[in-house]
């Protein structure tokens, strides 16, 4: 099967003041955010990138266009990347919202949670979950076993699609750290999925392109990626 990064977008002017955007529109990533993503784009240099996918939020896109920037390759919109609907919650801060006796059960119980008016985070793990091994099957139908591709999205989904790829109960998914701009990998095989990398925000992930093992064939940890050259940033 085919390999996923997972790259969350950069930081937005609500994640730096707190406030829990949601699917409000007009959230676009701030000058850190911008840097953030030129960042991770220079972590993909050397990296084929057979296909792509956003959310289709504005932070997501602006993301998925920086990281793709020189590579050809345009992201296509998957609604089942959007962040979760928060419904009432969504444009409320932060200090307001872990007041509310619903906070306590989204850190310990995420899912039983409803959002007032909003999603379940159930819901939004199984179409993210979905909306990435359906992407997934098909670039590796189009393009073959060793095709890396890559879906930008929010930190919410990118948890939930590695809590699934780990095996866990979406109850343990706030064990999960996904930064601003950090990159995470699966890969799917027909036996089981394997973790690559998470939440990563520094080096080359060019060792990708050829993988010097299969995930399915180590024993003991294996030997890992075979070192290759730094390249320049992309123009």
């Amino acid at each position: 099967m085919a390999t996923v990064i997972l790259a969350r977008h950069g930081r937005t002017q609500a994640n730096a003041t707190g406030v829990l955007a949601g699917r409000l529109p007009g959230i676009r990533l701030d000058e850190v955010g911008l840097e953030q993503a030129q960042r991770a784009a220079a972590r993909l240099d050397g990296l084929p990138i057979a296909a792509a996918v956003t959310s289709p939020l504005e932070r997501c896109k602006e993301t998925a266009a920086t990281l793709l920037r020189g590579t050809g390759v345009r992201a296509r919109v998957e609604r089942g990347l959007t962040e979760c609907d928060y419904g009432d919650w969504s444009g409320k801060p932060m200090k307001t919202l872990v007041k509310e006796d619903l906070w306590k059960v989204v850190q310990a119980h995420p899912a039983g949670v409803r959002f007032p008016n909003g999603e379940s985070m159930a819901e939004m793990s199984a179409r993210s979950v979905r909306a990435v091994r359906d992407w997934d099957a098909r670039v590796t139908a189009e393009h073959g076993d060793g095709a890396v591709w890559l879906a930008v999205a929010h930190g919410d989904v990118i948890k939930s699609v590695l809590a699934d790829a780990l095996g866990m109960h979406l109850d343990a998914f706030q064990r999960i750290v996904v930064d601003p701009a950090s990159l995470s990998v699966v890969r799917y095989t027909p036996r089981r999925s394997y973790v690559l990398a998470m939440n990563t925000v520094d080096g080359s992930l060019a060792h990708l392109a050829a993988q010097a093992e299969k995930p399915e064939e180590k024993l003991g940890g294996g030997a890992g990626p075979a070192p290759r050259r730094a390249r320049g940033r992309r123009p």
